[in-house]
């Protein structure tokens, strides 16, 4: 049960006009004081009679963004016809809680299916006018959708998946601020904890300004003149800011950046103390009283107003008068400073209010005021003004008072007389961050995007931002990209070990460019299960976990434990084996090369599962398997350590009576040519279809080998020096039996595959007799890999220090078709955390879920703010243009009628051909005729032609046809006939069923039906 009463922190921000994509840009404009008022862009006003207007040049005048057709419907999982039929407001709305919820450092995914309120605000852009003269409104399916403002927030909460409140207020020119009081009513309430609000404006044609020229709104001079004595009117402007709203203890206990605290806030109604639409200064006053209350804060605490500030005749001063009504109630006696943003960006209507709060918070969190614009004298019309208010012509320190947080008031009006004010204070003292040190060693930058342009676009987006910012740590930026953003299909890693390591694998993904240290994949299907592979012996070197050792507490607390498991059984520094130490026993000992293997590769296992790569089976070849079963809960550490102990030293009193041979061929290949060293030489292991062992007396070996090399067969003698899995071990069975006898095991979670049999085993039965089968039977490694690679997208990790078996598997993979995904651990030339963290890269890449905080928390780091999604937007839009080009305008009703079923054919037919006519110009009215049986879909229709079939018939005939009546009646034969039914009565006998349609795949409108829309 969440607490009401609580406080709100706005903890994200967003917002979008002229020339300024984002906050960085909307601050430097505020404290440069800079204006975004321009003129109505040309390119847009293709279509528009504006121009011939007597007041053309103050309808172009405001603040105008250069384009608004723009839109990444891939990124928004739209259609391009769904995307052109939606409102750009929507589109806008999408984009900017986007970047809101991006700002407020919260991955979107953290948000689905949780209870939270979007509460937003827009006004008719003109968008609908444009859709009826483009035509589109005849047959857009989607127009319904994408129309009405109540969407703006039911598709923001689709988009993220929210379950709270989505609604959309519309109070006039307070809407937005009207919005954000609902949001912080239910957050108060304890109705939800999280919220979000804002507020969208555009302008699709300047003409629909008209209205507010002729009541003497918009000024002639092309500028918001608030509070001076040249107040006219206020220019238009387009654009929007949406805010993340949360409860004030959860944001300061979860480390959030807090803006601002909205303490209190107020919504009222001049009622009928003014005449619609001049202001009433007393309903004003009223919503400033109550938010004060409701804030328990002294109208005297208050610093600065953001003013709702239109720079009209009658609004300023009305304004300042409610004001001053506050002054008096409260006794207030100190001067007010007052400012109005739409001096910057115009007047953006149903967001204008959001706007203020964005520009308000951001002036209270960097404790400055920034200049109103275009303000030279006091409006006369306002007595005394110098006496209760001041405006900021500079920007300037917060003029607070020491000793309490700074606060300030927002102020938004609504024609109407709907009024909202809202109490700002500054954020609490929040406790100190860890700052990361400037320490060497490697950190992943992981990125992601929905499409490889906007990965690459993502790449320079930060390293642009890291380099102009010295003072950013790299662990900062590491964790903040983990931690805050969503992971899409497209990704890269870039692993650096410095700060210009880093920018440079940002260069190369920025340039589409892969290396070792900028890894990119896509996901392009489900990954997993994941395999560890366990290899024998081989991948031993000298030094091998040294560096891995002093990089990663948790592999080397993994070797300690193992230290000491093994302690009782040997009377060598397993520590300075693995770190190389001078003093170490020799690697080329069989009883130091396998504890040293068994050590390495669960450490590293342990590695692989803290960063959560977690095996669901795991496989191991020769003593690997000791490992996996280890790795896999079947046995205990210390059972393991004996086993692999009491073998090896057992093993180590064969050396020198025989050898193995790894041989490039099939395993086919291998056994015929074998026969004539029968008893002297066997298969010692089938590693995939190219990759066989073979074991034996090292005389027949060099034999096999000049052999082998004689018919083109690649051969390599293993580096040990007996004749393992082969009958040359069979002495040791009984000691060995013997000295583990009581080992135990237990049932494993984790799929245990056996190389000894082949196939899935069950771990109980994993006794001394499996352990010297292990030793002496053939290795069928091969055979396993093939069983695991039968499910597509399978992850095989080799888990060793240096890759042994990874030919092999790719080799298998080659032969079956698959595409599996490989990756090996450790290197010779590579064995720290940067090899470990590029497998990890690639298994990410390909989409195995991976736990990158791991990684970054190896030492302190911070949320930081980062550049928002790069929106790879295209064109879609509706113009009159496209309609009147477009084939197969419907002819006009002229109340043609079919007098027969073959007439109503033909006229089918021919209407069906002229919507063909440019994508299938062969499909003839006689062609359509004979192949009248076939459905309109395997004809050639989509969606929208349907739709548009269907207004063509009934403007030539003048009936009532359904807008899905080819999909009811979907071949030209069925329809033909329905259409005849309209005009002559029903036969006796009951008409044909339509024909099924077996295969719904085709287009949206036959999935919108079958949803339930049409």
């Amino acid at each position: 049960m969440v607490r009401a009463g609580a406080d709100i922190a706005v903890i994200g921000m967003s917002c979008r006009f002229p020339g300024v994509p984002g906050l960085t840009e909307f601050w430097r404009l505020l404290v440069n004081g800079e204006s975004t008022v321009a003129t109505f862009p040309e390119h847009r006003l293709t279509g528009s009679t504006v121009s011939s207007h007597p007041d053309a040049a103050t309808l172009t005048t405001g603040s105008f963004l250069d384009a608004i057709d723009g839109f990444d419907a891939a990124f928004f999982g739209t259609g391009g016809a769904e995307a052109a039929a939606m409102d750009p407001t929507q589109r806008l709305g999408l984009e900017l809680a986007w970047e809101a919820v991006e700002d407020a450092r919260i991955p979107a995914t953290a948000l689905a299916g949780r209870e939270v309120d979007v509460v937003v605000s827009t006004a008719p852009s003109g968008y609908d006018l444009l859709r009826k003269l483009s035509g589109s409104d005849r047959d857009d399916h989607y127009a319904a959708l994408g129309s009405s403002g109540a969407l703006i927030a039911n598709r923001i909460s689709s988009l993220l998946d929210v379950r709270g409140m989505s609604f959309c207020a519309d109070s006039g020119q307070s809407s937005s601020l009207v919005a954000l009081a609902l949001a912080c009513d239910r957050i108060r309430s304890g109705a939800v904890e999280l919220a979000i609000a804002g507020g969208v404006h555009l302008i699709t044609d300047p003409e629909a300004g008209i209205s507010l020229a002729n009541l003497g709104a918009l000024s002639p001079d092309g500028r918001c003149f608030t509070f001076d004595e040249r107040a006219n009117g206020f220019v238009r402007g387009e654009g929007g800011a949406i805010v993340v709203l949360k409860r004030l203890d959860l944001a300061v206990a979860d480390g959030d950046h807090i803006y601002a605290v909205v303490r209190g806030w107020g919504v009222a109604s001049g009622g009928a103390s003014s005449r619609m639409p001049d202001p009433s200064p007393s309903g004003q006053a009223a919503a400033t009283r109550t938010a004060l209350e409701r804030a328990a804060v002294d109208f005297g605490d208050v610093d600065y107003v953001e003013a709702h500030g239109t720079g009209t005749r009658l609004g300023d001063p009305a304004e300042l008068a409610g004001l001053r009504e506050v002054f008096r109630q409260t006794g207030r006696t100190r001067p007010l400073a007052v400012g109005s943003v739409k001096t910057n960006v115009g007047h953006l209507e149903p967001a204008a209010g959001i706007v203020g709060f964005v520009k308000t918070a951001l002036c209270l969190d960097r404790g400055q005021l920034v200049p109103s614009l275009n303000f030279r004298s006091p409006n006369p019309a306002v007595a005394d003004f110098g006496r209760d208010f001041e405006v900021a012509r500079a920007a300037q320190p917060w003029p607070g008072q020491p000793g309490r947080p700074r606060r300030a008031g927002v102020s938004a009006f609504g024609m109407g007389g709907t009024t909202a004010h809202v109490i700002l204070e500054q954020a609490p003292g929040q406790p100190d961050t860890p700052t990361a040190a400037q320490t060497a060693g490697v950190l992943p930058w992981v990125l992601s995007a929905r499409s490889p342009e906007a990965l690459r676009a993502q790449a320079a987006r930060l390293r642009e931002f890291v380099a102009a910012d010295t003072s950013l740590s790299a662990a900062d930026v590491a964790y903040s990209l983990v931690a805050t953003r969503t992971t899409f299909a497209h990704r890269a890693v870039v692993l650096g070990d410095g700060r210009e390591a880093a920018l440079a694998g940002l260069d190369l993904v920025a340039g589409g460019q892969s290396a070792a240290r900028a890894v990119r994949g896509v996901v392009d299907g489900p990954v997993g299960p994941t395999v560890f592979v366990f290899p024998g012996q081989g991948s031993q070197w000298q030094g091998m976990g040294r560096q891995l050792y002093a990089e990663s507490e948790v592999f080397a607390g993994a070797i300690d434990d193992c230290a000491r498991a093994f302690q009782l059984w040997l009377d060598w520094s397993l520590v300075d084996v693995v770190t190389g130490a001078e003093s170490a026993a020799s690697l080329d000992r069989i009883d130091v090369i396998q504890p040293a293997l068994f050590a390495m590769m669960v450490s590293l296992a342990r590695v692989w599962r803290s960063l959560g790569v977690v095996p669901d089976a795991v496989v191991g070849h020769s003593q690997g398997e000791i490992a996996a079963a280890y790795d896999c809960g079947a046995i205990s550490l210390d059972d393991a350590a004996r086993i692999v102990s009491v073998r090896s030293q057992a093993m180590a009193e064969l050396t020198g009576c025989g050898g193995m041979t790894a041989v490039a061929a099939s395993p086919d290949w291998v056994r015929d040519r074998l026969a004539r060293w029968s008893g002297r030489l066997s298969v010692a292991a089938v590693n995939g279809p190219s990759s066989v062992v073979i074991s034996g007396e090292v005389p027949a070996l060099d034999e096999f080998a000049e052999l082998a090399g004689a018919e083109g067969v690649r051969v390599r003698r293993v580096k040990v020096d007996l004749a393992g899995h082969s009958h040359y071990l069979e002495p040791l069975r009984e000691t060995l039996l013997d000295a583990i006898a009581d080992v135990t095991s237990r049932e494993s979670a984790v799929r245990f595959y056996s190389t000894v049999t082949g196939g899935p085993f069950d771990t109980r039965g994993l006794d001394s007799a499996h352990w010297y089968a292990n030793l002496r039977s053939m290795v069928r490694f091969g055979e396993v890999v093939e069983q695991l690679m039968a499910v597509p997208g399978t992850v095989f990790v080799e888990v060793s220090p240096h890759p042994v078996l990874q030919l092999a598997m790719a080799e298998t993979a080659d032969a079956l078709a698959a595409s599996p995904v490989l990756v090996n651990t450790l290197h010779r030339d590579d064995a720290g955390l940067l090899k470990v963290y590029g497998s990890l890269a690639e298994l990410h890449v390909r989409g195995l879920p991976v736990d990158w905080s791991a990684a970054c928390g190896l030492r302190p780091a911070r949320r930081i703010g980062l550049p928002t999604y790069p929106f790879q937007r295209q064109r879609y839009w509706l113009t009159a243009d496209d309609a009147a080009t477009s084939p197969g305008a419907p002819a006009p009703a002229d109340g043609v009628r079919p007098d027969s079923e073959a007439s109503a054919l033909g006229l089918v037919c021919a209407e069906a051909a002229a919507m063909l006519s440019t994508t299938k110009p062969g499909l003839t009215p006689a062609v359509l005729t004979a192949r009248s049986a076939q459905t309109f879909r395997d004809l050639g229709f989509d969606s929208a032609m349907v739709v548009g079939l269907r207004n063509r018939l009934a403007g030539v005939t003048g009936l009532r046809l359904s807008a899905t009546v080819a999909f009811t009646y979907p071949t030209p034969q069925a329809l033909a006939a329905h259409l005849f039914a309209l005009v002559e009565p029903p036969k006796p006998d009951p008409p044909a069923e339509p024909a099924e349609l077996d295969d719904r795949a085709d287009d949206e409108l036959y999935a919108l039906i079958d949803r339930g829309y049409l």
